[in-house]
């Protein structure tokens, strides 16, 4: 098997059994903290259209996944990802779990896996977005799973980057410092994101190659 971990720095290292190589990736994304965020449309496990700008008015989290990665397992196992999102939830936001990866590749679901993943997980995203030829992931310049952006009433990005500050498999992810959390919480209080932007850390996003 064979992951790519990025952690909170330019560098990604490749595990392939026992040897591991570590390599420069850039860190230009495609969209910028600020701006409008790109509008996208995508066809939900549940087999509705989704369309981003049908959200203005409402804070819009997308997150970045991929069942089989073992950050994001940290994160559902553990309830963490669930907690959020039920918050979000409960505070009027819109939460997209969006799956970008290829047919074929680590990660890969049907609208009836990914309906069947969200059961199990006891998950409660507002809808799960298929992206299997990686059109919505490219637009947001989406590195990792997970990978998390917070775009406020107006449409505007106000974060991206990584969930939290525990990048660590063995990290308690409940016990760590949550961006995504922090950015809701000061978005709602009508302040401004303390911290905009972090590196993203987890398994790399498995595109179509």
């Amino acid at each position: 098997m064979r992951w790519t971990w990025i952690f909170p720095a330019t560098a990604a290292v490749v595990v392939t059994g026992a040897v591991a190589t570590t390599f420069t990736m850039s860190t230009q994304a495609a969209v910028r903290v600020g701006q409008p965020a790109p509008d996208f449309t995508a066809k939900a496990s549940t087999g509705q259209t989704i369309r981003l700008r049908d959200y203005k008015g409402k804070m819009v989290i997308l997150e970045w996944t991929n069942h089989e990665c073992p950050f994001v397992k940290k994160h559902y196992q553990s309830g963490n990802m669930q907690k959020l999102q039920q918050e979000a939830k409960a505070k009027g936001a819109v939460w997209l779990s969006i799956v970008s990866s290829a047919p074929g590749q680590q990660g890969f679901v049907t609208a009836e896996q990914a309906n069947a993943i969200v059961k199990e997980q006891k998950a409660s995203p507002t809808a799960v977005l298929l992206d299997p030829d990686g059109t919505i992931g490219r637009l947001y310049g989406a590195r990792t799973t997970p990978h998390m952006f917070v775009i406020d009433k107006a449409g505007i990005l106000q974060y991206m980057g990584a969930i939290d500050d525990a990048p660590g498999l063995n990290q308690d992810p409940t016990k760590a410092n949550n961006y995504v959390r922090a950015a809701m919480q000061q978005l709602m209080a009508g302040q401004k994101v303390a911290t905009p932007t972090t590196q993203p850390y987890g398994c790399s996003v498995k595109y179509k190659p």
